[in-house]
Parts: structure tokens; sequence; C-alpha cells
């Protein structure tokens, strides 16, 4: 009987979403460590048991939120690169302003992206290979596609990749944390730096 109600008040599959959702608002809220299994059912209004249905266990539900983390992510830079001129220059300015927006609009959801590695990985998968995955993904993708104008020939792409990656997220980081001041720098400034870049 209480499956049957979930059923039709998370109809169409929107059951796992609205999970997912439920989840995001804890972390948003307490951050990860108060993510629980019981803690989203209950946001949810479903039974405790739904979310181990539909995840398995809280490492499951935290992969799901991560996923649904990342493609938020890559949105808010496809976005921003979208909205600018289709130059190339224009392009990376807009990914990079997206990557900061995201941090600052989402800072629990930036920090469970790139902090969080599951305790349990799939049985064919061990830390490494989830890393790598992660630059395999949507949202390095785009920085790959957007930094490839930029790479001189001859020069392997990860170095531009990474030299911009490292740029945007320390910048990112340094202002989380408040370590350049109560009045940090424009985002112009990574901008700017960025342009010493290719």
């Amino acid at each position: 009987m209480e499956l049957t109600k979930e059923k039709s008040r998370h109809h169409h599959g929107n059951l796992q979403a609205a999970l997912v959702e439920a989840g995001i608002s804890i972390i948003r809220a307490d951050g990860l460590e108060a993510l629980s299994l019981r803690k989203c059912a209950a946001m949810a209004g479903v039974s405790h048991a739904a979310p181990a249905h539909h995840f398995g266990n809280l490492d499951g539900l935290k992969q799901a939120i991560a996923q649904e983390a990342f493609a938020r992510f890559t949105q808010f830079m496809r976005s921003h690169a979208d909205a600018g001129d289709d130059t190339p220059r224009a392009r990376l300015h807009g990914i990079c302003l997206g990557y900061l927006a995201f941090a600052r609009a989402e800072p629990a959801l930036y920090a469970m992206i790139f902090c969080y590695t599951p305790n349990t990985p799939p049985a064919d998968k061990g830390p490494n290979d989830i890393a790598r995955d992660r630059t395999r993904g949507p949202a390095y993708q785009l920085l790959r596609e957007t930094c490839a104008p930029f790479v001189p020939a001859g020069t392997d792409p990860v170095v531009i990749e990474t030299q911009v990656w490292s740029l945007v997220h320390g910048f990112a980081l340094l202002c989380q944390h408040g370590r350049l001041g109560p009045e940090p720098p424009s985002d112009e400034t990574v901008l700017a730096m960025l342009d010493r870049i290719g």
C-alpha cells in the first residue's frame, strides 16, 4: 500500500529525481556529512526504504547526486559560453565565468563534485579509475574543446587544459575560503590571467 502511494505521488519515474533533489537540499543546508537515506526519504515524503530501493545504499545516492551536480555545473559553463561572442577567446572566458558562478551559487555541490569519492566504487573500478572518469565527463570535454584553439603545435593539450583548470579552480577555492580578503579581485582578474595563456 505504501509503495502504491509513493508511485502515485511520484509517478512516471519522478521518485528517483525527487530523492536526488531532496539530497541536494540536505547538502545545501547542512553539508554532505548530514546526508542519510532516512533524512532524504523524509524530505521527499516517502518511506525510508525508497532510497535504498533506487540507489542501493548511501554511496549510490551520493553518486546520483554528484552526477546531477556535474550536469548542472556543465550547464552553467555552457550557458555562460553561449551567452557571449562565438569566438575562441570569448568562449574560454565564458566557461571560466560559468565555473566561478557555479562555485558561488552552489558552494556545497561544488565542493561535493570535486571532493567526494565513493567508499564503494563499482567492482571493476578503483579510485584512480574514478578520477580518470571525471576527466572523460561532459564538463571536462567542454573544457577540452574550449581550450583546443589555444594549444600550440607540438604541445600536449593536457598542459593548456590543466593551466586553465588550475587557474579558475584555484581562484574559486581561494575566494570560497576567504583567502583573498573580504573584497577579492573580480572575475575580470581571472580573465586577464587567462589571456596570457595561448
